[in-house]
C-alpha cells in the first residue's frame, strides 16, 4: 500500500470512526413513528394522526423516502444499527469532499478532517442527513462542469434533476440545491454576457447562455414536484423559517454559541478560509466567494448550519492554500509524496498501519452498536421509567408533555397523542406559544390545559410548570425521578 493511498485510508476511517456514535435524538423518535404509520396505512400521510392539537391539521413533510428506511433499519439492527447508518452518510458525504479539493493528500486530510470536527455538532440519525450528502454530490457535479467540460464529466449535470426526486421526497433542505445551482449558473451566464456584450469576443455565445446547466435548473424545478404534495413543496422551506419560535428558543436554530468548545471548530474553519484566501495569490472566484458567504451567513445564524459550511468551506480553502503549501515546500525542501511504487519494507509498514486502524475503527463500532450501551445513553435524557409508568398506570385525559420529549412519546408511548413535539412546521407560533405560557406557568396557563382536557403532565424535574404544579391543589405529582416527573389531576 502506498502512503498516498494510506493517508487517504486513514482520514476516512478517521471520520467514521468520530461519526460512528449515539446518533438517535428525539426528533429520530418521531420519524421511526412516521415510518411506521407509512407501512401501518400503506400510504404517505397528509395530515397530522399523532397529536390533539392539530389533529387533522395538514401535515405536508418531505421525508418519507428516507422515513420508511430508518425504520427498517431499527426493526432490523436495533439503534446500533441506526448509529453505523449515521456515520456512513456522514463519511460517503465527505468522499464527495474530497474530490472536490485541491492539493495534497496531507493538506486534504487536515482541511477534511478538521471540517468533520466542526460538523460534528449536527450528526444525527434524521433525514437532515440527506441534505448533509446531497449538497456534498451537487459541489462534486458542478465543480466537475466547471472545470472539466468534456462529454463524460459534463453528462453529470443531468444527474442533478433526478438527485432532485430523491430530495425533495427525503427533507426540506432541497431549496439549497437550488442555491448552489444557482450560484454556479450565474458565474456562467454574467461570463457569457461579459464576453458577448462587453468584450464582443462571441456574439453568437449569447444565444447559448447557461445551456447545458439552465436546462438542468429547469428540470430540477419540475423534479421538485414529483412528490406526494406537488407544488406545494416550494413553500415548505419558507414556512419552517418562518416560525418565530423557532429561532428564539430551538437551540439548533440558534445562533451558534462560541462560548462551548464543540462549536471553536466551526471558528477554526472560518479563520482558516480567510487566512488562506487573504494569503493566497489567487483571485478569489465569484462561485467560491458566493459559496463561502452564504453557508457562513447560514451558519452563523442557526447552529443546524454549521454542518453545511463544513461542506463547502474545504474546497475554498484546498483551492487557495495548495499554492501556499505547494511554495513553502519548496523553500524548506520537502519532498512531497511520489506516485511510484514504494519499496517492499514501505508497502509492509504502511499495511501493518492501516491493519490497526481497521481493527481500532471495528473496536469503536462494538463500542457503540450493543442496545444495552444505546439503551444506557438514551435513560441520560429520555424519560424512559416515566413512560413505562404512563404505560402502567395508564391516568386518564390528555398529556401535555415537554417539546423536548415530544419525538420519542410519538414512539414509545403511541396510546397518547402528544400536545406537541419536534414538528414545528406543523405547530407553527400558535401551538408552540401556547406550550410555552403553559411550560412557564404564565398568561392563564390552567385554563390553556383545561381547554384541551389535559390530565396528564409529563415535564421536566424543577421546571416552572413542575413547580407550580406542585403548589397546586388540583394536581397530584404521582411520579418522580431525577430527569422527570408525571401530574394527574385529582
Amino acid at each position: 500500500m502506498t502512503t498516498r493511498r494510506l493517508v487517504i485510508w486513514i482520514t476516512f476511517l478517521a471520520i467514521f470512526a468520530m461519526s460512528a456514535r449515539i446518533s438517535m435524538d428525539t426528533d429520530t423518535s418521531w420519524h421511526l413513528r412516521a415510518g411506521q404509520w407509512i407501512l401501518e396505512n400503506y400510504q404517505i400521510p397528509q395530515v397530522d394522526p399523532f397529536s390533539y392539537t392539530r389533529e387533522g391539521a395538514s401535515w405536508e413533510y418531505p421525508g418519507w423516502l428516507v422515513e420508511v428506511p430508518m425504520l427498517l433499519i431499527y426493526q432490523t439492527f436495533g439503534p446500533g444499527g441506526m448509529n453505523i447508518w449515521t456515520a456512513l452518510w456522514v463519511t460517503l458525504a465527505f468522499w464527495f469532499v474530497w474530490k472536490t479539493m485541491n492539493g495534497g493528500e496531507f493538506l486534504k486530510a487536515f482541511i477534511i478532517i478538521l471540517a468533520a470536527t466542526a460538523s460534528g455538532v449536527y450528526w444525527a440519525a434524521r433525514p437532515y442527513l440527506v441534505t448533509f450528502l446531497f449538497i456534498a454530490m451537487y459541489l462534486w457535479i458542478l465543480e466537475t462542469y466547471r472545470w472539466q467540460r468534456d462529454g463524460n464529466k459534463t453528462t453529470r449535470i443531468w444527474w442533478l434533476p433526478f438527485l432532485m426526486i430523491i430530495w425533495v421526497n427525503s427533507h426540506g433542505g432541497f431549496i439549497l440545491g437550488f442555491i448552489i445551482w444557482g450560484v454556479y449558473w450565474i458565474s456562467e451566464a454574467s461570463s457569457i454576457l461579459w464576453d458577448s456584450l462587453i468584450r464582443r469576443k462571441n456574439k453568437f455565445k449569447l444565444a447559448r447562455i447557461g445551456t447545458p446547466l439552465l436546462m438542468s435548473g429547469v428540470l430540477m424545478v419540475l423534479a421538485v414536484c414529483v412528490n406526494p404534495y406537488g407544488a406545494d413543496m416550494f413553500l415548505y422551506p419558507l414556512k419552517t423559517i418562518q416560525i418565530g419560535v423557532l429561532r428564539e428558543y430551538i437551540q439548533e436554530w440558534q445562533t451558534p454559541q462560541f462560548h462551548s468548545l464543540s462549536v471553536q471548530p466551526f471558528a477554526w474553519l472560518l479563520l482558516l478560509t480567510f487566512g488562506f484566501v487573504g494569503a493566497s495569490r489567487k483571485r478569489l472566484a465569484f462561485i467560491d466567494f458566493s459559496l463561502i458567504s452564504i453557508f457562513a451567513y447560514l451558519g452563523l445564524l442557526a447552529g443546524r448550519n454549521v454542518a453545511l459550511f463544513s461542506i463547502v468551506a474545504p474546497m475554498v480553502i484546498s483551492r487557495h492554500a495548495a499554492p501556499i503549501i505547494t511554495t513553502i515546500s519548496r523553500w524548506i525542501s520537502f519532498r512531497a509524496m511520489t506516485t511510484g511504487s514504494p519499496s517492499k519494507k514501505l508497502q509492509i509498514v504502511n499495511a501493518g498501519i492501516f491493519a490497526i486502524l481497521v481493527l481500532s475503527v471495528l473496536y469503536k463500532v462494538t463500542i457503540i452498536y450493543p442496545n444495552q450501551v444505546n439503551e444506557a445513553a438514551f435513560k441520560e435524557y429520555l424519560p424512559i421509567e416515566a413512560v413505562n409508568y404512563l404505560k402502567t398506570e395508564k391516568p386518564q385525559g390528555m398529556l401535555f408533555n415537554s417539546y423536548n420529549w415530544g419525538g420519542y412519546l410519538l414512539w414509545a408511548l403511541p396510546e397518547y397523542p402528544v400536545f406537541v413535539d419536534g414538528r414545528t412546521d406543523l405547530y407553527n407560533d400558535e401551538i408552540i406559544g401556547e406550550w410555552l405560557d403553559v411550560i412557564k406557568a404564565e398568561g392563564g396557563w390552567q385554563e390553556l390545559l383545561n381547554r384541551y382536557g389535559v390530565g396528564v403532565v409529563l415535564i421536566e424535574n424543577g421546571s416552572a410548570l413542575d413547580r407550580a404544579l406542585l403548589m397546586d391543589t388540583e394536581w397530584e405529582r404521582v411520579y418522580e425521578d431525577s430527569l422527570a416527573v408525571v401530574y394527574e389531576k385529582r
